[in-house]
């Protein structure tokens, strides 16, 4: 808490509500059937992905998952872009061609949502790579949950960073689901996936995945280790999902009581609420504001996103290939 002022806390709440009024709102937009493809909602996850990108630059690097609202809003990407990205419109940040599994926004660090599991870990590495050799302290930051964990990609991304001793990092936000799998059953460590990242050599660290606080000191320790030239570093992040895997999921594996249980016990924007109150002079009028400030920005983000025109035809030939 000592090196967060009220305005940086204030900078956190507003991005954790805007990340759940974001996936809320997609929550009910999605059953209108003006969305294409599947939607992957990051609520209660919102502590993980604020509690690590504050800590970043425009200039450091994120690679996502195909849950990647949260990590895009939390570095920074344009709400209003990512709304009409999402509906497949030309105004989107990838011009409607990518869609929500595939958000981008190369000019502040986000190098994108994948939709295949455990695939964004080689190309983190890859542009830790770069930031080693640009030699001006920057990471690069390789979101991924509890299946990845389990992926060959990852376990080879893990080593390769050991081995070029890069600044990587791998954040594994354990939500306790692999789609439908629960983690006591696909997770062989005892449940313990920064157990793994040690075993190849790196340091690990391991957080409350719902508590701003424990996410934020935690990233801020492995950072210092990192960019001290340290190595890779990974953290796992203890966390909870409050939706199904996709949207229509009926979420069959889950026990009787238990989002209800995780929504009450394990909420992070209530658990941020409660205890940002005893700091930096903050109300519950004060966050009242910010919450009533992203309602606005939401309603306008949605209904600026329906009224956008698609892509034209011609766009499909577009940006198919890099020019450097």
């Amino acid at each position: 808490m000592s090196q967060l002022g009220r305005d940086d806390l204030l900078t956190a709440y507003r991005r954790m509500a805007t990340i759940r009024a974001f996936e809320e709102r997609l929550h009910d937009e999605i059953k209108t059937g003006e969305i294409a493809g599947f939607t992957h909602l990051y609520c209660g996850q919102e502590a993980a992905a604020v509690g690590v990108c504050h800590h970043l630059a425009d200039d450091d690097y994120i690679v996502s998952t195909h849950r990647g609202h949260g990590h895009c809003i939390a570095k920074g990407c344009d709400v209003k872009a990512m709304m009409q990205e999402i509906y497949g419109r030309a105004g989107g940040l990838c011009k409607g061609k990518g869609g929500s599994m595939h958000i981008a926004d190369i000019s502040i660090g986000m190098l994108g949502a994948n939709g295949i599991v455990g695939a964004g870990a080689p190309i983190a590495v890859g542009a830790a790579i770069s930031a080693k050799l640009d030699g001006r302290g920057k990471v690069s930051v390789a979101f991924s949950g509890d299946g990845a964990c389990n992926q060959g990609t990852t376990f080879e991304a893990m080593n390769l960073a050991v081995v070029l001793k890069v600044p990587a990092v791998f954040v594994f936000e354990n939500n306790h689901y692999s789609e439908h799998t629960g983690v006591d059953y696909s997770v062989g460590t005892s449940n313990d996936i920064a157990s793994r990242a040690e075993a190849f050599g790196m340091k690990a660290w391991r957080a409350d995945g719902c508590d701003f606080f424990s996410t934020f000191e935690a990233m801020r320790d492995l950072l210092d280790h990192v960019r001290g030239g340290g190595g890779p570093a990974a953290i796992e992040l203890d966390t909870e999902r409050f939706y199904g895997h996709f949207e229509g999921d009926p979420q069959r594996y889950r026990g009787p009581g238990e989002l209800d249980r995780i929504r009450e016990s394990r909420d992070c924007l209530k658990a941020f609420r409660s205890r940002v109150r005893e700091f930096a002079d903050i109300s519950a009028d004060d966050v009242d504001v910010i919450d009533g400030e992203v309602g606005t920005l939401i309603d306008e983000a949605t209904a600026e996103a329906k009224a956008a025109p698609p892509p034209p035809p011609e766009a499909v030939l577009e940006d198919v290939y890099v020019s450097y």
